[in-house]
């Protein structure tokens, strides 16, 4: 299967999943989605990913993280897409939700959320925003 859009593939697998009430999602595996599951994982809106083989292919299974019945991301949108591009200087880089969220970051120092590329002093593509 051609995907033309790997990021926003990963993003509408892993709200389709929430949707469903399912414990985990699969993913085909890509460095780039990879970089996202990381900073995604690392801010604690899913629990963990690893890389496993399926059918002769790498897939990415992603263990989805629910707090009290509903799903630790309440929220995922795709920012920046195939036909507009989005790219942010850091002091444009607007809040998600006043703070509560996070946008994540393509920078030329890797892909990180936003309070990282603010730290870093880098802007980037912004590829998603998370609450």
């Amino acid at each position: 299967m051609n995907i033309n859009d790997p990021v926003g593939d990963l993003i509408t697998r892993i709200r389709n999943a929430h949707l469903r009430g399912r414990s985990k999602t699969l993913s085909p595996a890509s460095t780039l989605r990879t970089r996202v599951l990381q900073v995604l994982k690392d801010e604690g809106y899913i629990r963990d990913f690893r890389e496993i083989e399926k059918e002769g292919r790498k897939e990415l299974e992603i263990e989805l993280k629910y707090f009290e019945g509903a799903p630790a991301i309440h929220e995922i949108t795709r920012v920046s897409k195939p036909g507009r591009r989005v790219y942010s200087s850091i002091k444009d880089l607007r809040l998600v939700r006043n703070g509560l969220g996070i946008s994540i970051i393509s920078t030329p120092k890797g892909v990180m959320s936003d309070n990282a590329a603010r730290d870093a002093n880098v802007g980037g593509e912004v590829l998603c925003e998370v609450y």
